[in-house]
């Protein structure tokens, strides 16, 4: 009985050894999932930069699971939980909750919608759940001295930034010295918000102000702007304007020969793919600040944006590659922290400096999160509309260093 006893004990023995090895080889942690939640907008008036925003996750955590997984964890695979938020900043702090205390995720992404955003981050940072933000851009979301968010893209004061640093550059670059500016600009809160920048930049970089115009984007006729405009004949015209108003103003301007220096624009409607379509030739010489072009001299960007157009039909925008970029920007933290838990995968984020590998495909130089978890390396691009075989086409010209190889851009583009 005894000696029965013991072999009993022998074989419970061995046998939790064994399960112990097991737990603790490469083959069982393989099957461990780490699982990442998602709020984004998948149904609403947002919905289809939300799928965008999916599908370039999705295309980035099959490429990191195919390559390994996360090592530090036996190989353990990215696992994506979404839910929708409609836009809706209430049901983005609902869907947060329930991806937290239900779904079990280890990590929060999310949720372009800078008004969902902002709530849903509060509710991570109460449960201490890593929160990365691709996207949503307003200031504030990282100022709020909250420990567990980080922001990979630009927030909204540094658009502004970024247009006075390209024209001081291209000054720079091409000995052309500018010193009058105008600012016409749609006036809701996105346009109002921009102009009330500018004024700040202009007067710190020693622009004279000649001219400072709202006007709603909803008229159907900007000719009296326009032709303020003319008559104070600005060396800059710096504009905010949505879809239609930009297509009018840009061929009012062609109509009344009012050709400024540069006319530098903001993304939004001069963005839009209708705008060349609907200016023409008219557009020639513009420029425009987006987050990313297709043609961005960074490794691999031309390669990735292959892959993604063949899989989903169309090109990587801006906003999805930084939803791409930030899976990578979570790979690397889980790597360094070798472990799932918030406190370690939160110190290995505010850690990071991430410059090289797939995420890099992004304009800018890398990811490194300042005290407050924005990222200080993040920033935006210039694109100057241009004829190419024949057609107007965007160009990327700034930063110099993301610029199109074998581009000059044309500055001042009227003389």
């Amino acid at each position: 009985m005894k000696t029965g006893l013991k072999g009993s004990l022998l074989t419970c023995c061995l046998g939790a050894a064994l399960g112990l090895a097991l737990a603790a080889s490469p083959a069982f942690a393989a099957d461990k999932v780490v699982k990442i939640g998602n709020v984004e907008p998948l149904s609403g008036p947002s919905a289809s930069v939300g799928v965008q925003g999916k599908q370039a996750r999705e295309m980035a955590v099959e490429e990191i699971n195919a390559a390994g997984g996360i090592k530090s964890l036996g190989g353990a695979k990215l696992e994506l939980v979404y839910a929708d938020s409609k836009s809706d900043p209430t049901v983005g702090v609902t869907e947060t909750e329930r991806l937290i205390n239900t779904e079990k995720v280890n990590l929060m992404t999310g949720c372009w919608n800078s008004a969902v955003t902002y709530p849903a981050t509060q509710v991570a940072e109460r449960y201490g759940i890593p929160f990365v933000v691709p996207v949503a851009v307003r200031d504030t979301i990282t100022e709020r001295g909250f420990k567990n968010v980080f922001r990979v893209a630009a927030k909204d004061s540094w658009w502004v930034r970024d247009q006075f640093r390209f024209l001081k550059d291209m000054q720079d670059e091409t000995g052309v010295k500018l010193k009058t500016i105008a600012f016409v600009f749609e006036n809701g809160d996105w346009g109002t918000g921009f102009a009330e920048k500018w004024r700040e930049l202009a007067k710190k970089d020693g622009y004279q102000v000649v001219l400072d115009e709202p006007y709603p984007s909803t008229a159907t006729d900007l000719t009296p702007v326009v032709t303020k405009l003319k008559s104070a004949n600005p060396d800059i015209v710096l504009l905010v304007s949505n879809a239609a108003d930009a297509i009018l103003l840009t061929n009012t301007m062609a109509e009344m020969q009012v050709k400024p220096k540069v006319v530098l624009a903001s993304g939004g409607g001069h963005a839009d793919p209708k705008f060349l379509e609907n200016t023409g030739d008219t557009a020639y010489g513009l420029f425009d600040e987006v987050e990313w072009n297709t043609d961005v001299n960074k490794p691999g960007a031309k390669e990735t944006n292959a892959k993604f157009k063949k899989k989903y039909g169309y090109d990587l925008t801006g906003e999805s590659v930084d939803a791409y970029a930030a899976m990578y920007v979570i790979a690397d933290a889980l790597e360094r922290a070798g472990s799932t838990d918030p406190a370690k995968v939160r110190d290995a984020l505010a850690a990071t400096k991430l410059t090289t590998g797939p995420a890099m495909i992004v304009s800018y130089d890398g990811v490194e999160f300042d005290k407050n978890g924005q990222n200080t390396n993040a920033g935006i691009v210039i694109v100057q509309v241009a004829k190419v075989d024949g057609k107007p086409e965007r160009v990327t010209v700034w930063p110099k260093a993301a610029r199109r190889a074998g581009y000059t851009p044309v500055f001042p583009a009227n003389k």
